[in-house]
């Protein structure tokens, strides 16, 4: 890939000079369109109009989809109606309801009007599903079959509409009232003999999805169940649409990206990093940065509290930031864990315990084995040869500091894989549980037991 893109982009500019058309075309027809469009991505603005207009009908319509809002919205505004239509005629219903969501009003309007009234319809009935749902990413346009059909006519049915459908490799067998009776694959329909009936061979162990489904549970069914695409009904049973396996990724990667906004403390954004301005971004990441840095404050409150304690052993703030990351870092990593298994439904709230019970157990090896360590590297380094403490009191403060890593890291943990279990509980999203929000509660919590254990050894 990389070289075909090299190639192309050495002699774009150098064949729409020459108007040589016909070796651009013979170029292009040999890429594949995501190919096409990450490449026309880079490309000047007049010089996209031209090359799109060389590619075929059904390969300009894939390319189309490819592109982000601001390259689709920059050619359909010079796009003639008719341009627009041959498009929108090679277009699936969910691409182009995709496009449509994502547009200006003025730019959806004109989209709209150049569709006929029956495509139209369908769209619309698309844009009413509530974004997050599984009827927002649905596609209706797939192969229904009837029970009564023999093989060979239901051969007959896939040769003559396939080509206007998201997927032929999974056919769905319908009723009156466009129930939905069962799925039958293409291999089964291939391997069977002519004048079999499709009632008979069907599977009627049915997979679907509602169109009110949350989209990510719903593309999460896709790895359960080995899928290449899902049925979904409505609260009758009547089959609406399909989702296929290239909508679901795409919501995996969409929930990720977002999930990983959330838990570096940003405000979700459906733009690129680079196609996201200064502005914007900043606006992404300031309301998080002001709630924890106010959050932050409690920390200095609490050392403020213990200032006049902490005048009679100064060796006790040296270790402060040691303590604090520790206990960051260990409900950190316990937070991490628990989300990941909560967005692949490996643990629900009734197992809670079951969570507690295993953090207890490694925060409490994880915490001695921390502690032996530091406490040998307070010895040695700390006392023998740095002479940090010099106080009278030097094994107490050790003592001090190695207990308190223990609790820290007991508690971090703790309170790192419970509250994204909590928060799921309560409807709030997990993700806001994980660092840097983590993070800043165990700080407080950390001076708190470092504080505590010191007054009653120490101070």
């Amino acid at each position: 890939m990389e070289e075909i893109t090299v190639e192309f982009e050495e002699h774009i500019d150098s064949l729409i000079e020459k108007r040589n058309f016909l070796r651009l075309k013979q170029i292009l027809s040999d890429m594949q369109p995501a190919d096409i469009a990450e490449i026309l991505d880079e490309a000047k603005d007049k010089d996209i109009l031209v090359i799109f207009r060389l590619l075929p009908k059904e390969l300009a319509a894939e390319v189309f989809v490819e592109f982000d809002s601001d390259k689709q919205e920059f050619l359909l505004n010079a796009f003639s109606d008719k341009e627009l239509r041959e498009v929108l005629d090679e277009l699936f219903m969910d691409d182009a309801a995709d496009i449509i969501d994502e547009m200006p009003a003025s730019v959806a309007k004109r989209i709209l009007k150049n569709t006929d009234a029956n495509t139209r319809r369908m769209i619309n009935q698309l844009l009413a599903y509530p974004d997050d749902s599984a009827g927002s990413i649905m596609t209706t346009e797939y192969i229904d079959l009837k029970r009564t059909m023999t093989v060979d006519e239901a051969l007959d049915k896939i040769r003559r509409v396939g080509l206007d459908t998201e997927t032929i490799y999974t056919c769905y067998v319908i009723g009156s009232r466009r129930k939905l009776f069962g799925t039958l694959s293409l291999k089964d329909l291939i391997l069977s003999p002519k004048d079999a009936i499709v009632g008979e061979i069907m599977d009627e162990n049915i997979v679907s999805a509602h169109t009110l489904d949350d989209k990510e549970d719903v593309a999460a069914m896709f790895d359960r169940y080995d899928m290449l695409a899902l049925p979904v009904v409505d609260n009758e049973g009547r089959l609406v649409g399909i989702i296929t396996v290239d909508d679901a990724i795409d919501v995996l990667q969409e929930e990720a990206s977002e999930d990983i906004e959330k838990m570096a403390a940003i405000l979700p954004s459906e733009k690129t990093y680079l196609k996201t301005g200064v502005f914007e971004t900043f606006r992404s990441r300031i309301p998080w940065l002001l709630l924890l840095m106010i959050s932050a404050t409690f920390t200095g409150a609490i050392i403020s509290s213990f200032e006049a304690r902490l005048a009679q052993c100064i060796a006790l703030v040296a270790f402060i930031p040691m303590l604090m990351g520790t206990g960051g870092n260990s409900g950190s990593q316990a937070s991490v864990s628990v989300i990941r298994a909560l967005s692949l439904g490996d643990i629900e709230f009734r197992d809670i315990f079951r969570v507690i019970w295993k953090e207890l157990r490694v925060s409490l090896i994880a915490g001695i084995v921390l502690a032996i360590v530091n406490f040998a590297k307070l010895y040695l380094i700390d006392y023998l040869w740095l002479h940090t403490f010099d106080t009278g009191a030097e094994l107490y403060e050790m003592i001090t500091i190695c207990i308190t890593l223990i609790f820290v890291v007991v508690v971090a943990k703790l309170v790192g894989s419970t509250l994204p279990i909590i928060a799921e509980k309560c409807g709030l999203d997990p993700t806001v549980m994980a660092s840097p929000l983590v993070t800043t509660i165990l700080d407080a919590v950390s001076l708190l037991i470092y504080f505590g254990i010191a007054s009653v050894l120490i101070l």
